[in-house]
């Protein structure tokens, strides 16, 4: 079995697999959690831009039931601050719980939604676990930020492989650091300040949804590319 070919997945199959559609890792997670994963607090950055602009947008990707975002939304109204902020959940599986008109909540893959305005904040906890193209996805975010914008996610290097099998390893982590990202290897997260135009030196050939578990030990996904140079 240890030799059988890996099979790898396009974007659409790989979104239809048990996988990454039927996820439940975490899907009721509050805000609390995103302190400890991420090592941010999500509404103190929110009342630090609100007290230097008119408006702030946090944009949570693979948010599950949307449940921090509501958590924010009413601290936000007891404040008097929730007209002010645009707060967006990002899901695939879309099953949400209830929320307040500050909240938009978008059934979508994080490979193809576009925010349409420069973003203050991004999250995502746990969530690029899932994503084929994970590179592609960094860039893309690093895309939306605004030029003090602040994103933070869950990424672990070993689910990046190159066509053979090996892991991308520490050229990987060299290549993102280079581009101005920082990678937290004790934590297992990635951080850009500011938005930046990233160009990843790898191709990227397809995803495995038979990988196994990974550090969390829930199944993820492995994603495979080879280097462009």
């Amino acid at each position: 079995m240890d030799d059988e070919p890996v099979r790898l997945l396009g974007d659409a199959a790989l979104e239809r697999s048990a996988v990454v559609a039927n996820r439940a890792m975490n899907r009721e997670r509050r805000l609390a959690g995103y302190g400890r994963e991420l090592g941010i607090d999500v509404l103190g950055e929110i009342r630090e831009r609100l007290a230097r602009r008119d408006r702030v947008c946090w944009v949570d990707l693979c948010c599950g039931e949307g449940r921090a975002l509501t958590e924010v939304a009413l601290r936000l109204a007891d404040e008097g601050l929730d007209a002010r902020a645009d707060l967006v959940g990002v899901d695939l599986v879309g099953h949400f719980a209830p929320a307040p008109p500050a909240v938009r909540l978008v059934t979508a893959s994080v490979t193809a939604w576009e925010p349409g305005r420069p973003v203050d904040l991004v999250t995502c906890v746990h969530g690029l676990h899932y994503v084929g193209d994970k590179l592609g996805a960094l860039a893309r975010i690093a895309s939306w930020l605004a030029p003090d914008g602040l994103a933070v996610a869950s990424f672990d290097p070993g689910s990046v492989r190159l066509a053979g099998g090996a892991p991308a390893g520490r050229r990987l982590t060299a290549a993102l650091r280079a581009a101005g990202l920082e990678y937290v290897s004790r934590r297992r997260r990635v951080v850009c300040r500011g938005r930046r135009d990233l160009d990843p030196p790898y191709r990227y050939l397809g995803a495995d949804d038979r990988a196994g578990p990974n550090y969390t030990g829930q199944p993820a996904v492995d994603s495979y590319y080879e280097p462009r140079r």
